[in-house]
């Protein structure tokens, strides 16, 4: 007996039996009618594996051939295991592209048989499948030697929910449906059909979709990755980098994520001398995190990986991705000149964060050095004012901050801007969750900069920020296809489920769909513009990147879509209507906490005060922005919205961790400038000797300094004032001092910058003062007053003949020859004087 036999007998008997035990309708096995989409399954497993073609046009096979995989994840055998396909209507509001992939079964009406897979799995066995399935009615082919009987009966373009629908006897159970796996089949036009050798019609004819009006349409291709340089190491001339792990040389390497990403655009943009018409070159644009630059390129000289990502001050080892990094960094650059580029926020950094940090230092490395930090490293010149928020949403405060660093357009989601004044924004919360479209280039209203870094109506606004946006339903698709799939903080929440539940084949299909339904299906009265937004950090593969692109470009050839470059995108005329910014409650819920924004704070002061301090000298390196530049960059990756929506908790970690690590390391710097304190005790030789001190600087850096020596009551110390220390050198001073007494002396020592910023250690120098001040004084003026009075009465007494006491037993005639001796040498030196 066939499946479909038993499959009716068997459905008979249950229902006889489960009607006289007085039982529902309903086997142990049976899925959830409420949207088995949602469901876990039980006993059996359905997995999609491939669709050929992956999306039909007038050209394809009229025959789809879907495979998949039936795998008995159940503890019992399960019996007469049989497939089929069923579809429902063609997707008309945008929102089906996603609520239609939640249907229960029995929505989809237009079935095809059963066909039998397997007798038998046991508990962890698996059986392989393929169906052939007519596109259209009459579809005609062969699967192996039987002949093609059953169609899908489409009968026009479009974008088609489809289901594969597996049954099967569990042991102790009845017949039921145990699974299924959902995909959506983009239609852009029916093939023909051949004619049968039995008629004389010339067969059924294609049918194409209307072209009357094809979409404009933009696709941004991110090449991003999570931060993976170690926090707390300057900038250096001749250091090796240092990476928590190695990672990322397996995704620069061929086969690697990143590899693959740009191996697939090389390959759609490469020029085709038999192409004619549009080619999907004219509709990229490549969006690349400066982060990624900036450690691939550090990679290329050599680096250091930590042996553990948990322990910043372990051991390390050598990267092994050196070559890959220039390998891959050689072609990005060949590619980009060629293109049109843009750099997305450094490390994906959460903008509504940033601004909450009111710190214009860190916003402009964070937002506004990206695009210098492209060109520098490409050798392209980039476009300008406009910023690409990982998250798709801003809040008031970040859309301020970009209009005060020249940004005069963001790209967000179309359901993260609304129509009308505040209150209107509210009430449209919940409209925006079932609805998009807004226009493709809106400007919101204007605001100007408070005090305090927010934002608020002025009374003479500026022209207001533009937003550009993107189709929130394409671009959660696509953030769905590859390994590693996120659901956005745009998606809708009653549209949300588990991708990851959904097989990478039935993602991709997904995706195709999604990109293909704004080009099948215009809406009347609104502008054909199309923005595809893959996520910046991309998990996609070669093969189905390349099969994204390959859509775009059957979409170009059938003339559903026209290339529109980003620049194009960009100088579109905005809506006439203002709008306001509508921040998503998802995005607030995973957004980087509040704990971490007093913290970096704090430290992005501390930088700007070393900062300050720090000398540039010409044909010196590094330089002071060069060498603390990578402090700020952490500071930023700290605020990353990278990796999110994964558990947020191992984000905070991360988080939490490099922010320590800023810590230690920038306290250490501030320690690095310090003064050496004398062994022992220091003597002041006299009561004017200068003291001398020596002081050091451990930074590459040539640093400018104050001393602070506190002068303890009796003693007089100059302040020399604002001084320069070498790079990675010492420097002595002498300090005018002046003590009026002897003692023992404790003089404190510190070093700040010259704006009063402590640095190092203070330290205590003990002095020894040699000085005998007023007492000294006296006692000297006593015997120069004495010795005067002695001389003055010897010579009186030798004016006037007498002998002075003091010459009393010297011989009077040594004395008379001692005389004429003196007046005889005195007459020849007077002749010698005389010419």
């Amino acid at each position: 007996m066939t499946y479909a036999g038993r499959q009716t007998a068997a459905t008979a008997l249950i229902v006889l039996l489960l009607a006289l035990l007085g039982l529902p309708l309903s086997g142990t096995a049976a899925a959830d009618p409420g949207g088995s989409a949602t469901t876990t399954p039980k006993f059996l497993k359905l997995t999609l594996d491939s669709v050929t073609p992956n999306s039909v046009t007038t050209n394809s096979d009229s025959v789809l051939t879907i495979s998949g995989t039936v795998t008995n994840i159940g503890d019992r055998e399960v019996s007469d295991i049989a497939v089929r396909t069923q579809r429902t209507a063609a997707i008309g509001d945008a929102r089906g592209l996603r609520s239609s992939l939640r249907l229960d079964q029995v929505d989809y009406t237009v079935t095809t048989p059963f066909q039998d897979v397997a007798d038998t799995l046991g508990p962890g066995q698996r059986q392989q499948f393929t169906l052939h399935v007519g596109v259209r009615a009459g579809s005609k082919g062969t699967a192996g030697s039987a002949p093609v009987t059953s169609s899908l009966d489409i009968t026009e373009p479009g974008v088609y929910p489809l289901l594969l629908n597996v049954n099967g006897t569990p042991a102790y159970g009845g017949q039921a449906r145990l699974d299924d796996a959902r995909f959506l089949l983009p239609v852009l036009g029916l093939p023909s059909l051949p004619n049968d050798a039995d008629q004389k019609s010339g067969g059924v004819q294609p049918i194409p979709a209307p072209t009357d009006a094809p979409v404009a349409t933009t696709m941004l291709w991110p090449l991003a990755d999570r931060p993976r340089l170690v926090a707390g190491i300057p900038g250096s001339v001749a250091g090796k980098a240092l990476l928590t792990d190695d990672e990322l040389a397996g995704e620069l390497a061929a086969g690697g994520r990143l590899d693959q990403l740009l191996g697939a655009v090389e390959q759609a943009v490469r020029p085709d001398s038999a192409r004619t018409g549009p080619n999907v070159a004219g509709a990229l644009c490549l969006a690349i995190d400066p982060d990624l630059l900036l450690t691939v390129s550090d990679m290329t000289n050599g680096y250091r990986v930590l042996a553990s990502p948990s322990d910043p001050d372990g051991p390390t080892r050598d990267g092994t991705g050196a070559a890959a990094a220039k390998a891959w960094l050689d072609r990005l650059r060949a590619l980009a000149p060629a293109m049109c580029t843009v750099a997305l926020p450094f490390a994906q950094v959460d903008l509504p964060a940033l601004a909450a940090t009111h710190d214009a230092a860190l916003a402009e490395r964070a937002i506004s050095s990206p695009a210098d930090i492209v060109d520098r490293i490409l050798s392209v010149k980039s476009l300008r004012g406009v910023s690409l928020p990982d998250t798709g949403t801003i809040d008031a405060n970040a859309a301020t901050m970009l209009t005060g660093h020249d940004f005069t357009t963001a790209v967000l989601a179309d359901n993260a801007v609304d129509v009308g004044d505040s209150a209107t924004a509210r009430n449209a919360v919940a409209v925006s969750a079932t609805t998009s479209g807004a226009p493709a280039m809106t400007r919101l209203h204007g605001r100007t900069a408070s005090t305090t870094g927010t934002a608020s109506t002025a009374s003479a606004p500026d022209p207001g920020l533009k937003v550009a946006t993107f189709d929130v339903w394409s671009a959660t698709a696509l953030a769905a296809v590859g390994s590693n799939p996120p659901t956005p903080t745009f998606t809708p929440e009653r549209v949300r489920y588990e991708v990851a539940k959904d097989s990478r084949a039935a993602r991709l299909q997904d995706a195709l769909g999604a990109m293909s339904w704004a080009a099948l299906n215009p809406r009347p009265g609104q502008a054909r513009s199309l923005l595809l937004m893959p996520p910046q950090q991309w998990s996609a593969n070669r093969d189905e990147a390349s099969a994204l692109l390959e859509q775009l470009d059957a979409m170009l050839r059938n003339g559903l879509a026209t290339p529109r470059s980003f620049q194009d995108l960009l100088a579109l005329q905005p809506d006439p209507r203002p709008f306001e910014l509508n921040y998503l409650s998802n995005a607030a819920d995973t957004a980087v906490p509040r704990g971490f924004i007093a913290p970096v704070q704090q430290l992005s002061a501390r930088i700007a005060n070393l900062s300050g301090a720090l000398v540039e000298v010409p044909q010196q390196e590094p330089t002071p922005q060069t060498f603390l530049s990578p402090l700020r960059d952490d500071l930023v990756r700290v605020l990353s919205s990278s990796d999110r929506s994964s558990p947020v908790e191992q984000a905070d970690i991360a988080a939490q961790r490099r922010l320590d690590q800023s810590t230690v390391d920038l306290n250490a710097m501030y320690h690095s400038v310090t003064v050496l304190p004398p062994g022992g005790v220091y003597t002041l030789a006299s009561e004017q000797s200068p003291l001398l001190l020596v002081a050091r600087n451990d930074l590459p850096v040539a640093v400018r300094i104050r001393l602070r020596i506190g002068a303890p009551e009796g003693a007089d110390i100059t302040d020399i004032g604002e001084q320069t220390l070498p790079a990675e050198g010492t420097r002595s001073f002498q300090i005018p001092t002046k003590v009026s007494d002897t003692r023992n002396l404790t003089i404190p020592i510190s070093i700040t910058t010259p704006d009063g910023i402590p640095l190092g250690d203070a330290v205590s120098v003990k002095v020894r003062s040699n000085a005998y001040g007023s007492a000294l004084a006296i006692i000297t003026a006593c015997a120069g007053a004495l010795l005067f009075l002695l001389a003055g009465r010897r010579l009186w007494r030798r004016f006037r003949g007498q002998p002075d006491p003091a010459d009393e037993g010297l011989d009077p005639g040594k004395r008379r020859r001692l005389n004429r001796y003196l007046r005889a040498r005195t007459r020849v030196l007077q002749r010698q004087e005389t010419p």
